[in-house]
């Protein structure tokens, strides 16, 4: 079997990223030479099966955050990168991070509302990670669908510091029917739940909220379910928040303002409003693993390349093998490295330094990268140029079986740095000619992968960051995601994209020029 697709892998010659033969360079990739075709030829569709077959075996257990499969999984990457011959990064010689977590078992939580006592799940459900404590207020701050835009605002004269707030699912309608966000029959984004539930409760927490009442009644049923669980969600011990968010049910909404389903006008309610809240956890720990190239003339300009290291562990008695999430990407971090110490060994390593990072916890909610890039950077910030995060790129999306398969969804090339996405498109004529498919780049892309994946804690921080990702399909989160189904071929092709990019990022004059930060 392995023979066959050798051969069907040498015939496929639209798949001819790195080929030995000397690329020309141009203005904008002035690194792409023979030299990197030499090194991306390292990179190999075997070399890269070999690593899966091991990392996303039942062996490992699915590795599941804090889990012994994903304490196997370190174990195995951490050997890799001494047998390769590569440091770590961290000054102490280890290559781990300690990610300090804890489970967030449900609170012990009491609230009462104009002298009615109400009841944790069947009433309401406390979404965030917060900090014990309590309220006690006369009012509430209504403010309609807590939306604001250039053109829109239900904030407009209302003082939100240290107020308990309230707003409701969806936007408004013009009498014609329309939206007015939209000025159309479409909705906008401040009607995705996906992106209300965080838009919404990050502009009232930004205006100075203390507690959060969301009034959703089409998805209560759906909160209290992901969010109740009594086996409890995990969560970054240093995360915990001292805002309290609640999505509420319609009960304790009415006894609020009776009217809330058609009322949008922007009011302080005089009532009664009483909480005490304790946090229940259980803490404990799990790693992220870091390796590190130093760069040859510019060691503090450093390019990070990512992926999470972590499943979904077991479930039922099921290993959830995760060979494409993220399976794929961790051990094309591997062969990347593998390529970049073979430069170096030669005397060609690059001029940047290379972080080459595997994260923890991203299926719990980014938070090995929240950790890295909020917390405890082994790198500063301020000398990162740049996140290139690779999240699933050993498949094809289901939706583009009929067409191109030489592709990669790019997302987030163009959000800080149009450099960036420029030379990303430059190097990809020059060496692979892969289909860059943007579908996904939207900023209004209802499935939100920018914010989904672990680039986006870099990005939040103004880093420019790349994220390869080949979308999902019928195995994404199911059992079935295991390592016979990888196309190694596109696997091969997408990691020598990857390479490539990151050759030219490393090895050119100027540094990453960054032209749309944001606050």
């Amino acid at each position: 079997m392995k023979k066959t697709f050798i051969l069907a892998s040498a015939a496929a010659l639209v798949l001819s990223c790195g080929s030995t033969q000397e690329t020309s360079t141009t203005t904008q990739s002035t690194a792409i030479t023979k030299d990197v075709n030499f090194y991306a030829q390292r990179i190999t569709a075997d070399a890269l099966k070999t690593d899966l077959m091991v990392y996303a075996s039942d062996e490992f257990e699915g590795r599941e955050t804090g889990q012994p499969g994903q304490k196997k999984a370190i174990a195995f990457l951490k050997q890799r990168y001494i047998d390769l011959g590569i440091p770590a990064a961290k000054t102490d010689g280890n290559y781990y991070q300690d990610v300090p977590l804890e489970i967030i078992k449900t609170p012990e939580v009491s609230l009462a509302i104009n002298n009615t006592n109400f009841e944790l799940i069947t009433d309401f459900v406390s979404i965030l990670p917060s900090k014990s404590g309590s309220i006690q207020t006369n009012e509430i701050a209504y403010v309609g669908y807590g939306i604001e835009t250039d053109s829109y605002s239900d904030y407009k004269d209302v003082d939100l510091n240290g107020k308990v707030v309230l707003f409701k699912a969806g936007e408004p309608k013009n009498e014609d029917g329309t939206y007015v966000i939209s000025g159309t029959t479409e909705t906008s984004k401040w009607s995705n739940f996906r992106q209300e539930f965080a838009l919404k409760r990050d502009l009232a927490k930004e205006k100075g909220a203390k507690a959060i009442l969301f009034y959703a009644p089409e998805v209560y049923d759906m909160a209290a379910n992901r969010y109740g669980k009594s086996r409890g969600r995990m969560s970054l011990q240093a995360k915990e928040e001292s805002l309290f968010y609640f999505v509420i049910n319609t009960t304790i909404a009415e006894s609020i303002l009776p009217s809330i389903a058609t009322n949008n006008s922007i009011q302080t309610i005089q009532t009664t409003f009483s909480l005490d809240y304790k946090k229940v956890s259980e803490d404990f720990n799990s790693e992220n693993v870091a390796a590190f190239i130093k760069g040859t003339e510019k060691p503090d300009e450093v390019i990070v390349v990512s992926a999470h290291l972590d499943h979904e562990g077991i479930k039922d008695g099921v290993v959830y093998n995760g060979a494409d999430d993220d399976g794929s990407g961790t051990v094309a971090l591997l062969e990347l490295a593998d390529a970049f110490k073979n430069a170096k060994d030669n005397g060609q390593g690059p001029k940047r330094s290379i972080l080459f990072l595997h994260v923890t916890g991203e299926e719990k909610g980014l938070l090995g990268s929240s950790y890295y890039a909020d917390y405890d950077p082994i790198i500063p910030l301020d000398e990162t140029m740049v996140d290139l995060n690779i999240d699933m790129i050993g498949r094809t999306d289901p939706k583009r079986e009929s067409s191109n398969r030489n592709y990669v969804y790019l997302i987030g090339s163009d959000k800080l740095s149009s450099e960036l996405h420029t030379i990303s498109e430059d190097v990809n004529k020059s060496c692979c000619n892969v289909e860059l498919d943007y579908t996904f780049n939207d900023d209004n892309d209802p499935n939100r992968f920018y914010y989904r994946s672990d680039h986006y804690n870099f990005a939040k921080n103004n880093i420019p960051v790349i994220f390869y990702f080949n979308g999902t399909h019928d195995d994404y989160h199911k059992p079935t995601d295991t390592p016979d189904k990888i196309q190694y071929d596109l696997l091969e092709n997408r990691t020598r994209l990857v390479f490539y990019t990151a050759w030219e990022l490393a090895n050119r004059e100027q540094k990453l020029i960054v032209d749309k930060a944001s606050n």
